[in-house]
Parts: structure tokens; sequence; C-alpha cells
């Protein structure tokens, strides 16, 4: 599969080849624009020199992490705190899958333990660890029996909820819009 959110194609290219770096950028998909979120993987690459391992990153000295990940423009508006989730979620894969990202879904038997295994990740809470799972189904063909109930309501055919769901400018329009209407729906339902 080729992902073509609405990004640097070389960035594209990347997190369509490379299962960490679509991690990565997972990962970093919170409390700033999704542009951003996944086109970073493609910038930490272009800083070492190379796209780096899971192995590699979790061995890492991580103030040289941090400072990698605060370099202008820096790859998250929380840098330190990035860089360390990233090294932990490297770490996972190094202790639990060979540092082997796409070991992490290859050979889940279903969407149940697809599921299980992403949320069990530093930093992936239900949500994002459906929307992962959304992801890999819609856009890698990563689909397992149960997959799209995994996902919830992520996974819902023709739905434009998430970063599972972006293939272009338009389709990102319409998952901001959908996000904006929940945070309102939110909002409103504190207030009353």
């Amino acid at each position: 599969m080729t992902l073509s959110l609405p990004i640097d194609a070389e960035a594209n290219k990347l997190l369509s080849t490379d299962p960490l770096a679509l991690l990565v950028g997972m990962v970093l998909d919170q409390q700033i624009p999704l542009e951003k979120a996944f086109s970073s993987p493609y910038v930490l690459a272009q800083r070492l020199g190379h796209a780096p391992t899971a192995e590699e990153l979790a061995a890492f000295d991580p103030d040289a992490l941090i400072a990698i990940f605060a370099e202008p423009p820096a790859l998250h508006r929380f840098p330190k705190a990035m860089a360390a989730r990233v090294q932990e979620v490297c770490r996972a894969l190094v202790d639990g899958y060979d540092g082997d990202a796409a070991h992490l879904w290859r050979d889940a038997v279903d969407g149940k333990e697809l599921l299980r295994r992403v949320a069990a990740l530093p930093g992936f809470g239900k949500q994002k660890s459906q929307i992962f799972v959304a992801l890999l189904g819609k856009q890698y063909g990563v689909r397992p029996p149960g997959w799209r109930e995994a996902a919830g309501a992520y996974g819902e055919e023709g739905s434009y909820r998430s970063v599972a769901d972006i293939v272009d400018g338009e389709s990102l329009a319409r998952v901001r819009a959908f996000k904006k209407e929940m945070k309102a729906a939110a909002k409103s339902a504190r207030a009353g």
C-alpha cells in the first residue's frame, strides 16, 4: 500500500515502506496537526542520515534523542516527552517483537489480539489503539478477522473520523469537520 496523506511525498513513501516510521507517526499524533505528526518520522530519518531501527532508538542516549527532537523545527510541540515516548515504544518492540514493528501486527490471529497488542504499547489508550487498528486495516491491508469490530467506529467503512480515513485533502477536510463537530458536542454537553 502507498499512504497518501496530504504531506511530503517522501514522508508518505517512508510511512508506506517502514512499519516503524508509521508507528512513530502514530505515537506523535497527539496535540499537534496530523500532518506534522506523520511527517516527523521522515524528518527524524533526515536528521539521523537514515531511517532508524527500533533497536537504535531504544538504545539511543535519551538526552541526545531529546536534542534531535527539539532541533528547530521541533518534531513535536513536546519534544522531551515525545522523544521519551518514542524510545519507550521502541523498547517495547525490542522486548516483545524482536525490534520489528510489523511483527506487532503481522501474525495477530484476530482483531481483538491486534488491538490488545497495540493497546499494550506505552501511550496507546483505547482510542489511539482503535485508530491505529483502523489505519492498518484501511490503508495497509492488515485485516485479521474482526479487525473492524476491534477498531470500533474508526473501522467503519466510509467513515471520516481519523487518520485511517485520510487519503487526500478532501478526506482530511472531512475528518477535521467531524472532529470539530465532536469537540462542539462535548463542549455543549459540559456546559449543559
